[in-house]
């Protein structure tokens, strides 16, 4: 088996990239899919880039231009309603037009990808709370006790997070079923 739990094909080569990819919003994102789902991916020809930021959603999705044999798949943090993420995303799918029967835009509740990781990975029962205006990877950081003064000491933190994650049971079923779906959307044809 694969880190994501399908069936591991002995022998088998990465494909040739598809046009289709799936966007995710920044670097801890991509590299927490290509921790679980990577094997898979370079499999099916799926490449995945980042965004930075849900911000250039529109941008992104315009240049490439989505359509049927292009794809596009998008994996967004606290994509729920009222949201910047949900507003983001209804607003570049409608300006797409008829482009965007070839987007899927799909997201976990989590306001940062962090929080997809089963909290007893870290010692946790729960992740701890995060007051408004605190960045949430600072927040979590400090509530974990580990050095969070930086941006080198939140990559560290990051990569002990990451470092824990063994396999998709690791994972909120939240991000899990959302990551599956766009794979599956991407590679539908």
């Amino acid at each position: 088996r694969t880190a994501s739990g399908s069936l591991a094909v002995a022998g088998a080569r990465a494909r040739v990239a598809r046009a289709s990819r799936i966007w995710v919003e920044g670097k801890h994102d991509a590299e927490l899919v290509e921790r679980v789902w990577g094997e898979d991916l370079r499999l099916e020809g799926v490449v995945v880039e980042m965004l930075d930021g849900a911000d250039h959603l529109r941008e992104v999705l315009t240049d490439f231009a989505p359509g049927p044999e292009r794809r596009a798949g998008v994996l967004l943090d606290h994509l729920v309603p009222g949201s910047k993420e949900r507003r983001l995303a209804d607003d570049t799918l409608r300006a797409l037009g008829g482009r965007a029967a070839h987007v899927l835009v799909l997201g976990h509740p989590y306001v940062d990808v962090w929080q997809a990781v089963n909290p007893d990975r870290v010692g946790l029962t729960a992740w701890p709370h995060v007051p408004r205006g605190t960045d949430i990877k600072v927040g979590t950081l400090t509530a974990l006790g580990w050095p969070h003064a930086t941006q080198a000491d939140v990559a560290r933190g990051w990569a002990r997070i990451l470092g824990r994650v063994r396999d998709y049971r690791d994972l909120s079923p939240a991000l899990l079923g959302r990551v599956e779906e766009l794979v599956d959307f991407v590679t539908a044809h």
